[in-house]
């Protein structure tokens, strides 16, 4: 299960990262500014743009570099469990950040993915016989769900990927951003 998925060399690379990326408002310029989530989110993680201070708050990493042959990236997903296992969806507390390996082992805040168990949805959200259960959205932007089985182990799920620090050109709110990438991942595991 997702739970126990903690790739070793994964948490060695995210315990010896360094960020040399400044926390101020200019790294903010040039952002999608058009969404009030993507605000909160920004909000919500901005202390996170050193992943040290993620690791030291309790989040750790989930997956190695997620990437898609021909849609690009989601890079590596540090996520807090305890969120994860809470039906509760909450703008300000995501339950996975989204990372981008750079070089020397550097990672660069991309996001924030929201998350919950369709299992778990559907229990705090009870539904009327034959009525189907309400798909979760956050400030009006709808999750997208993956099936089991899937890359991750883990059973139905809903997920939304709001990239508040990296522009996706296919829009702030899709699960692949073209322009992350895991190569400098790949070539500090070979």
């Amino acid at each position: 299960m997702y739970r126990s998925f903690r790739p070793s060399a994964l948490t060695t690379l995210c315990a010896l990262a360094v960020l040399s990326l400044p926390t101020s408002p200019a790294l903010a310029e040039g952002l999608d500014e058009s969404s009030p989530l993507i605000a909160k989110v920004r909000h919500a993680t901005a202390r996170f743009l050193n992943i040290n201070v993620a690791l030291a708050e309790g989040w750790v990493p989930a997956t190695p570099c997620v990437s898609g042959p021909e849609t690009g990236a989601m890079g590596v997903h540090l996520v807090r469990f305890d969120l994860v296992f809470d039906p509760e969806l909450d703008p300000y507390k995501p339950e996975l950040l989204l990372y981008e390996p750079g070089p020397n082992g550097s990672m660069t805040l991309t996001g924030a993915d929201f998350l919950v168990l369709k299992a778990d949805w559907e229990k705090a959200h009870p539904t009327q016989p034959g009525q189907l259960p309400p798909v979760p959205e956050l400030d009006g932007q709808l999750f997208h769900l993956f099936e089991a089985p899937n890359r991750f182990g883990l059973p139905d799920f809903y997920t939304l990927h709001v990239w508040a620090w990296k522009n996706n050109p296919k829009g702030a709110f899709v699960n692949w951003h073209p322009n992350v990438s895991c190569e400098a991942f790949a070539g500090q595991h070979q």
